[in-house]
Formats: structure tokens, sequence, C-alpha cells
């Protein structure tokens, strides 16, 4: 049996395992992707402190490898359900049964969907939802990005590198991302800002061709000729699985206080899946230190 079951292989995930790890745990982490979680998808991070800038990709790297090499177990599979009551706790995957005497939720969230014709029917044929993942596809191409918060303007940023042109829909009047990269956005040629407009429809048959927007407020509606549409309107809860077994809050999060512990004994939850106030690698970091603690502190009653 293993001491410490995670859920999830992104910076809180990954935190968790170092700090366990580091407390003399058996851990085994399970990701159905990839390791890094969002981080591994961020074009360029440059609000870790002690870190002036390093890219998403390369972050993402050197917390895996430290996990990796302090011992933790990491597994690619993707975890169907959870036993999460009781002294024996349990990981299901289609792999195997894999028992635990703790469990730490650090499964993050999930990208938001526009919810408009053609976005599913698209899906892979010039909608995505990752610039870092697609963007080379499109080089030399009109693309858009749905969008107004850090993660959109990181999008754009990203992809101006690669297409002709980026053309940024966002139905407010003023970008909500930081200061430095709405700068930055002004700054770049090939980006134009599309201000309180949203997208009605994605156009296509076999692949993206436009978008058809309206104005906020006004009868105005326009066409605009694209290759991709990249969409980047935040992100929502991904706990509905867990329902039933841990309060939730009326957003699907789970909750927790400050100690990353939830409502049932020996479970515990680290990063953007919990209630929380911010949401940011430094956070969840953070969350995955705490929970780990708690952990073994748990984990040290019973010895």
């Amino acid at each position: 049996m293993t001491d410490i079951l995670i859920v999830g292989a992104g910076p809180a995930g990954l935190t968790a395992a170092v700090y366990a790890r580091r407390a003399g745990m058996n851990v085994i982490v399970f990701d159905k992707g990839f390791y890094g979680g969002q981080a591994a998808i961020t074009p360029e991070i440059e609000n870790y402190p002690a870190i002036a800038s390093i890219t998403g990709p390369d972050f993402a790297q050197k917390l895996y490898d430290q996990a990796l090499g302090l011992g933790a177990e990491i597994r690619f599979e993707e975890v169907k359900s959870l036993r999460l009551t009781g002294d024996e706790k349990g990981a299901v995957t289609r792999f195997g049964d894999y028992k635990g005497r703790t469990v730490i939720l650090a499964h993050g969230v999930r990208r938001r969907h526009l919810e408009c014709p053609g976005e599913e029917e698209l899906l892979g044929k010039g909608v995505s939802y990752c610039a870092t993942c697609d963007g080379a596809f499109f080089k030399e191409k009109d693309v858009a990005v749905v969008g107004g918060g850090s993660t959109a303007l990181e999008d754009a940023l990203f992809l101006a590198k690669y297409c002709r042109s980026v053309t940024l829909v966002h139905r407010r009047g003023n970008f909500r991302g930081e200061k430095p990269l709405v700068d930055a956005i002004a700054k770049q040629a090939n980006i134009t800002a599309l201000m309180e407009h949203e997208v009605e429809r994605i156009e296509g048959k076999n692949q993206v061709e436009a978008l058809l927007l309206h104005s906020r407020g006004k009868e105005d509606r326009r066409r605009l000729p694209i290759a991709g549409v990249f969409i980047a309107i935040g992100y929502e809860a991904d706990n509905t699985w867990l329902e039933g077994q841990l309060p939730l809050d009326p957003q699907g999060y789970i909750q927790s206080d400050e100690t990353c512990t939830t409502s049932l004994p020996g479970v515990y939850v680290a990063g953007d899946n919990r209630r929380k106030p911010l949401r940011q690698i430094v956070t969840a970091a953070a969350d995955g230190a705490v929970a780990a603690h708690q952990a073994a502190s748990y984990l040290h009653l019973f010895e």
C-alpha cells in the first residue's frame, strides 16, 4: 500500500510529490495527459518568485525531473474513480486498482468553452484551446484568439511569432490581463484588438473558415475570415466526478481551508481545483507543499 496517492501531475501535484518524498513518504502520482498541467502549455512564465523568465515547458520539465529524482512514482493513467472513505483509500485506472493511506486531489481545472455553433464540430479542425500546442500549424495564416485575460494575451503574443495576423476578440471594452501583457499587445504590429464583440458562430465545412461576430448592445454583425481560432476565456472546475463524495461550492470547486484539508480524513486538495481567491502557479505549488505536509502529519499519527 502506498502512503500518498496524488491525482494530477501539475505544479500542485508534483510539488506535493517533492515534499512528500522529502518527508519519507511513498508516493504515486497519476495524470491522464502530460506533466506540468496548465504551466506546460504556457509560453512564458514571468511571475514565479526568483525566476525572472522561463518557458512553461522548461518549468514543467524541471519540476517533473525533481519529483522523479526524489523517487516519486509517476504514472500516466487516467483515474476513473476514487475511494475516499475509510482507512484504505483507492484509485482505479484502466491499468489497475491502487491502494493508498491518503489521497491528494490536484487534478486542476479545464478550459471553458464558448458553447457556440461550430465549436464542437470543428474541434481539431481549426478550433483549439492550446496556442503552444497547435500554433505552429498556422504559420503565415490569419487566426483569432477569443478572450481578454492574461492567458488570451499570452496566446496572442505567442501566435504572433508564427501567424500572419492575430485578431483578439474580447467581449469587454478593456483587457483584464496583466499590464505588461497589455503593453506588449499594443506594440505588436500583427495583433489587432476587436473589443466589445462576441462570437456568435464558428463557420466552416471541414476546416475553420470564419467567425461570425456581433457587437454587444448593437445590431452590428461582421464576418472575420480566419484559418483558426484559439479559445481562452478562462477555466472552470472539473470536479463533477467527485459529487457525492466531497462538498463542492456553487461553482463546483472543492471546499477546504488553508491547510488544504477536506471534510474526509486523509483526503487533501491542492491547486486550482479547490476554492481559493487566486489561481497561479505559485499558489498551486504552495498548496502542494501544504497538502503533502498535512498528509504526512496525518500518517505520522498512526505510526
